[in-house]
């Protein structure tokens, strides 16, 4: 089959033919139709995540159909149905962490793409476990951002309680999708961006914000509650300077540069910044069922397989607003 394999940080991705992988006890095989392009591949990529395995098939927003079932597999789905691969990828069940349904810090977990191969591929094989259905209301490519992009930004929003007013620093791929859960839930959302970033800021309006602007900015109302999607320490010191007394600032990615120092008077007033990591199954069934009951407008830009080191470089650049999306079938 034709995959594209991570050799390591540094060195390019390596366009190849592998066999087609053999589904083992618990496991689907399954056809890849798309998959989406996540910063984290990024991370990966440039080493910042270590791959410890190489080489690697990256990629872990996988939509595919059920092409075979491996033995011991409880309740099947049928073959040619489709369904989402995301982030995690399996767990021990076994852990402190697991049994006290925090499977997202399992310590033994195993990450699509990272530490089992992903969706940059013609095919996978993936842990009927973590297989997630998928709304039927989206085609292929414009559901693959709901299944990390999506997911870490419902979780993110879940840490926020319940605030009416949600700064979202970073519009890429998550802030995107979750700016309209905000605006569809009644609430607000206030988007940051790059300084000068016109077309991200008129993309935020588009989609319901109320406000849009640079992360050096203050929003027209204070905040009771911000999520950092861009992975830059210092917006930890601009999101709280732009939220209210009890308000928290939830940094949802895998990776962030350095946050420097700052004063205690920016963080007292009960003010907190926590993290997000990875997420859960309930989180995929909840997101992705709420998905299915509201109107999200996944803004998709599609690449071939081949062109999947361009993708992850425009990705770096912000060459291109919402998400990227491998097309694979």
């Amino acid at each position: 089959m034709e995959a594209v394999l991570f050799q390591g940080p540094g060195k390019p991705l390596l366009a190849s033919k592998v066999a087609v992988p053999t589904p083992g006890p618990g496991q689907l095989l399954l056809a890849v139709k798309a998959c989406g392009v996540c910063r984290t591949d990024l991370h990966l990529f440039d080493g910042e995540v270590a791959v410890n395995a190489l080489p690697r098939i990256l990629g872990h927003q996988i939509v595919a159909t059920v092409e075979a079932v491996g033995p011991g597999v409880e309740d099947p789905p049928p073959l040619g149905s489709r369904v989402g691969v995301p982030w995690l990828g399996w767990t021990c069940g076994s852990c402190r962490f697991c049994k006290k349904g925090r499977e997202n810090l399992c310590e033994e977990a195993r990450f699509t793409g990272k530490d089992l191969d992903g969706g940059y591929a013609a095919y996978t094989v993936a842990d009927r476990r973590f297989c997630l259905p998928l709304p039927d209301r989206y085609g292929d490519l414009e559901v693959a951002p709901l299944l990390c992009a999506g997911l870490i930004g419902y979780r993110a929003l879940r840490f926020c309680g319940e605030a009416e007013r949600i700064g979202l620093y970073g519009f890429g791929a998550s802030a995107h999708i979750i700016a309209q859960v905000i605006a569809q839930e009644g609430r607000e959302a206030y988007a940051f961006t790059r300084a000068g970033d016109d077309a991200a800021q008129r993309l935020a309006l588009e989609l319901g914000c109320r406000w849009a602007g640079a992360s050096t900015q203050r929003p027209p109302k204070p905040l009771e509650a911000a999520i950092l999607f861009a992975p830059v320490g210092p917006l930890v010191v601009e999101a709280l300077q732009s939220v209210e007394p009890a308000g928290t600032v939830v940094c949802a990615g895998i990776h962030m540069s350095d946050i420097p120092s700052f004063p205690y008077r920016l963080l007292w007033e009960e003010r907190a910044v926590r993290s997000v990591a990875n997420l859960t199954r309930e989180d995929g069934h909840a997101f992705l069922e709420l998905a299915g009951r509201l109107q999200i407008e996944t803004r998709v830009n599609p690449y071939p397989l081949a062109d999947l080191e361009r993708a992850l470089e425009d990705l770096r650049r912000g060459a291109f607003s919402g998400s990227a999306v491998i097309a694979i079938a």
